[in-house]
């Protein structure tokens, strides 16, 4: 649920129920979210899947700021404050997920900014779409980066 991976304890007509532990808790958004609220949602990739894009894991790795938003022909270009963490394994290029969403990262245009590219299909299907300056967003950087930097770190 909006890129934390959480298991559905109930199921109930228009709606689920979830149970965040305090490690995610003190991670993510989730205290501040009310019912009702738009999220995005999928469900895991089986191992026998056919794997057709980035390889996500549904571990939230901060929160995220929408610093710009501008309009470039037929997308829209968003630069993020991620937290080091995440810009530590950020490439243009590479893998991020905003709020579940898996993405590439179009460019790294300061030293804690990420910059993503939504194309309207995106844009109208997720609750990315409706993002604004000032809006906070989960991140998951980039899982390959994650494992380079920490066998490089623990390599010396």
């Amino acid at each position: 649920m909006n890129g934390a991976c959480l298991t559905v304890e109930r199921a109930v007509k228009g709606g689920f129920s979830v149970h965040v532990v305090e490690t995610t808790e003190g991670r993510t958004l989730f205290g501040e979210y009310a019912p009702g609220r738009p999220v995005n949602l999928e469900r895991a990739l089986r191992a026998a899947d056919r794997l057709g894009g980035h390889i996500v894991q549904g571990h939230v790795d901060g929160v995220a700021t929408v610093t710009q938003v501008e309009r470039r022909g037929d997308a829209w270009v968003y630069d993020l404050r991620v937290p080091a963490a995440v810009r530590q394994v950020s490439i243009p290029r590479g893998a991020i997920t905003v709020d579940g969403v898996s993405l590439t990262i179009n460019e790294l245009p300061g030293k804690d900014l990420v910059q993503i590219s939504l194309i309207p299909f995106t844009r109208e299907h997720t609750t990315l779409g409706t993002l604004g300056v000032g809006d906070r967003v989960h991140v998951e950087g980039d899982t390959l980066g994650k494992y380079v930097r920490e066998l490089c770190s623990t390599a010396r």
